[in-house]
């Protein structure tokens, strides 16, 4: 553990004021700060703190920010730049857009897009909702109303937004209201947030084809919304899959595994309803 004593104080102080914070949380860091300034040992103080955090650390039970503090404690903090919310921004607005799509879980929705040809920045963090500056915990209760989402900032020059709406399209499904894989609760409704009125168009046309499509046997339930405000998620969910390379890729996984489920089925269904129509 790299930081120092006043660096460590400096964390403690700040996420102690956080709202977003959880009591026995905040209780923990306040006992651990008064330690400190009472000249008890650094290290033994830092130790037991991290005993105290762990259980909860290794279920994934801790606020976002105090995750951040326990990676940077036990020596894990990630390389990954932690300004992404500093650089998300439309520099030129000639050539750049904006395109915001839920689809579930915004861990899974950030690579998929990020290492397209044209793409200068994607942000993941929470929108259509009825409070300012939600927090994860928040939203995950279902009661504001957002949706986990991610913003897009892309190079209209490179890529184009019939080209990014048609990946949401393949990486999404369509049909579930609920939620989206594994992912359960309306914070992970799928919906597409236009910034432009050609987007709003662009969206429903291609809705439209793939309900045409006959892939599918459900309805087609995605929403399509102006956007919101879009409020950035906890510095600890963004560029997620680079932060947490192996808990990405079983994520992953899961919701590759169903996509393709879903694509044979789908396959299946289309052959149905062109035999149909031919008798």
């Amino acid at each position: 553990m790299s930081m120092t004593q006043e660096e460590v104080l400096k964390q403690l102080y700040n996420l102690i004021l956080n709202p977003n914070t959880r009591e026995w949380e905040r209780y923990l860091l306040t006992t651990t700060k008064n330690a400190l300034g009472d000249q008890a040992n650094f290290n033994e103080q830092l130790a037991k703190l991290e005993a105290e955090l762990r259980p909860l650390a290794l279920r994934n039970n801790l606020t976002p920010d105090v995750t951040d503090f326990y990676q940077l404690i036990t020596g894990e903090e990630t390389a990954v730049d932690q300004s992404v919310k500093e650089h998300h921004l439309v520099t030129d607005p000639a050539y750049q857009e904006r395109a915001i799509f839920a689809g579930g879980c915004f861990w899974c929705m950030v690579e998929p897009f990020e290492t397209q040809p044209g793409i200068d920045s994607v942000l993941s963090g929470y929108t259509g909702g009825t409070i300012e500056h939600p927090s994860y915990d928040q939203v995950s209760s279902g009661a504001t109303g957002h949706v986990e989402a991610v913003e897009i900032i892309f190079d209209t020059r490179v890529v184009s937004y019939q080209e990014l709406i048609a990946l949401y399209w393949q990486i999404t499904d369509p049909t579930d209201a609920f939620g989206q894989f594994q992912d359960r609760g309306a914070q992970y409704r799928p919906i597409v947030f236009t910034t432009t009125k050609e987007q709003k168009a662009i969206a429903e046309e291609t809705k439209q084809a793939v309900i045409d499509s006959g892939r599918y046997s459900k309805p087609i339930i995605t929403e399509i919304k102006e956007a919101d405000t879009f409020w950035p998620a906890e510095n600890y969910h963004q560029e997620f899959y680079k932060k947490q390379p192996k808990r990405y890729k079983a994520i992953k996984r899961e919701r590759q595994q169903f996509l393709r489920y879903q694509q044979l089925k789908g396959k299946l269904h289309a052959r149905r309803q062109r035999r149909k129509s031919f008798q």
